[in-house]
């Protein structure tokens, strides 16, 4: 005997998203078809193009005590590492941290300890256990993520106001990073405002803006 239709069980309809409007469908488009480039003057790359780093976890900023350089703190599955953001070399690697601080989220204010010129002081670290790193900065550079084609994040770079909405592609926005292999970390400013990072799941790409006078001495002492 067959069971009654209106005895079988209610299966619930999907709610459909609304259609994108005309605007949003022109900024996606416009998104899509805006091709990597370099970022402007005076943003230079510090690594050519990036530094591997499997199992990154997170990042974060601190200050290098003498040279005032920002220093860039990496969270890996393979411990802890240390860059110079001016010079790109990396001053101290951990690979056996305390496994009750290897990795943020241990911390009630996500932050793990420093090392190498920075031991004694803990540094803050945003990534895949949460946080965030500055996206301005006081002279008005802009980070802002998108994803125009899910899962696919890219990172845009604007300068006074000129989001994708306003401004011609190249002049007053940049698309610098397309996360289209690895996952997105984290992306931001260092508090100086002097240091711009991208880090993935793989690697850690860094920009600096410190003159090419302030890196070569840099990279003679």
């Amino acid at each position: 005997m067959m069971k009654s239709a209106k005895n079988a069980p209610q299966v619930e309809q999907p709610v459909c998203e609304p259609e994108l409007s005309a605007y949003q469908k022109a900024m996606r488009d416009r998104l899509l078809a805006a091709p990597v480039m370099p970022a402007p003057a005076p943003w230079q790359p510090v690594f050519e193009p990036c530094v591997p780093v499997g199992g990154l976890l997170g990042i974060g900023f601190t200050t290098h005590p003498d040279s005032g350089h920002d220093l860039v703190m990496v969270v890996s599955h393979d411990g802890h590492g240390l860059f110079d953001a001016v010079t790109g070399k990396k001053i101290a690697r951990d690979r056996g941290p305390d496994p009750q601080e290897s990795t943020p989220d241990e911390a009630a204010d996500l932050t793990c300890p420093g090392l190498g010129p920075v031991a004694g002081s803990r540094v803050h670290i945003a990534g895949l256990f949460g946080g965030g790193l500055h996206t301005t900065t006081a002279d008005s550079w802009l980070l802002e993520v998108v994803t125009p084609a899910w899962p696919n994040d890219r990172v845009l770079l604007s300068r006074d106001g000129g989001l994708p909405h306003s401004g011609p592609y190249g002049e007053r926005w940049w698309h610098i990073f397309h996360s289209n292999y690895s996952e997105l970390r984290a992306v931001g400013f260092s508090p100086s405002g002097q240091t711009l990072a991208v880090a993935t799941s793989s690697d850690l790409s860094l920009w600096t803006r410190r003159t090419d006078q302030s890196r070569n001495d840099s990279a003679d002492t």
